[in-house]
């Protein structure tokens, strides 16, 4: 009822559409490291049911491929509606590429990085002989660090190079309505020398949105993804964090960190369902790591789902939190959004409970909302449209 294709049934008018257009939100996490951390590998292993294949590691370029947001939230609405589809919520992971060897300048192609929605560090933590690390000691706070220093510097010399155009601009009298620009950016030059991520810079919503084009790196939401020795994969991620001194570095809330164990996850990907769930019982673990990489990044993106559910389709939609109705329905398709008329909503729970959307309209769960309806995680929506 709820599904793409329920909604465009109940068009009105004599117009037909013979091409749909779709707003699509692709949520992209960069992932970044130095080599020998894991990267590539826990990229593969995240991506492989989109691409169905494995990308060499120390590559020039970027690869990209999608991974699914796993939501049992979802898979109960399939077993309600049995539907032909189920579509589940997606973030798109690049695997950025990283230079060989010791030293600065890990980074390449930097336009590549600045693309990415969030930035996942993958930091090594586990010992192997066979293994070399670039600075051949292992010590996760030292290349977090290093890391973050990169960033630093990359957007130093972004606002560096702004800042200076702006000021010449200014002495030529040229200069038009850009005083804000260049008072904010001599703060966040004034931060990033100090060796301080625009992430921890007090900025307030008119700065940050004058600096959004920059897409500065240092801003980015950080997920510190640390890959530890299978002998440590049940210690949990705060004593781990504490363990390998990695507090100081998740003191703003847009920077997490998570434990996996790339040699795990391998093995678990080789296994069937029901061995793989026996093999992570065994070993005491919450579920796959890389399941709990995938939702982390999503939440770290500052998004939620909501649901359509039908016959035909069920499926999760991908929203920034705070998101109204009207914004909300075109994402499922632009005529919708155009020709919104209300959405007919329903609490997740509530159509679980009653296994249909007629059940919950005769008990008055299932409430008609405007366009300024701000939607929430879990929301189940028809729009109805007219165009």
């Amino acid at each position: 009822m709820g599904s793409r294709e329920s909604c465009h049934r109940r068009q009105r008018g004599s117009h037909r559409h013979n091409v749909r257009h779709f707003t699509v939100i692709m949520l992209r996490a960069g992932l970044i490291g130095l080599s020998s951390a894991g990267k590539t590998t826990l990229f593969n292993l995240l991506t492989r049911p989109d691409t169905g294949k494995s990308h060499p590691s120390g590559r020039s370029d970027a690869e990209e491929g999608l991974a699914h947001v796993p939501d049992t939230r979802l898979d109960r609405l399939t077993q309600i509606f049995h539907p032909k589809k189920t579509t589940p919520a997606t973030v798109t992971f690049v695997d950025m590429p990283t230079r060989r060897g010791t030293g600065a300048g890990a980074l390449v192609d930097l336009t590549q990085y600045r693309t990415a929605d969030a930035l996942l560090h993958i930091v090594r933590a586990f010992r192997d002989e066979n293994v070399a690390h670039p600075e051949e000691t292992i010590n996760p706070a030292r290349d977090v660090r290093r890391m973050e220093d990169e960033l630093i510097l990359a957007d130093l010399a972004v606002a560096e190079r702004r800042l200076e155009r702006l000021e010449k601009d200014r002495k030529k009298g040229v200069l038009k309505d850009n005083e804000l620009e260049i008072e904010v950016l001599k703060t966040c030059t004034s931060a990033l020398s100090d060796g301080q991520s625009l992430r921890q810079t007090k900025l307030d919503k008119q700065a940050k949105k004058l600096l959004r084009g920059f897409q500065f790196l240092s801003a980015k939401p950080l997920l510190i993804v640390i890959n530890v020795d299978e002998a440590d994969v049940s210690i949990s991620t705060q004593d781990s964090i504490r363990k390998l001194e990695l507090d100081d570095f998740l003191v703003d809330p847009t920077v997490q960190a998570l434990v996996v164990c790339a040699k795990i996850e391998l093995e678990i990907a080789e296994l069937g369902p029901q061995d793989a769930e026996a093999f992570i019982a065994d070993l005491g673990l919450e579920g796959q790591g890389l399941v709990r990489v995938t939702q982390a990044a999503y939440e770290l993106l500052g998004y939620i789902s909501f649901f359509t559910a039908g016959d035909d389709e069920c499926r999760a939609w991908s929203i920034p939190d705070g998101t109204v109705a009207k914004e909300a329905a075109g994402e499922i398709h632009t005529d919708l959004s155009r020709g919104f008329i209300r959405a007919e909503v329903v609490d997740y729970n509530d159509l679980v409970s009653r296994h249909s959307f007629s059940e919950c309209r005769k008990h008055a769960e299932l409430r008609l909302e405007g366009k300024d309806y701000v939607v929430r995680d879990g929301d189940v929506i028809n729009v109805r449209f007219a165009v």
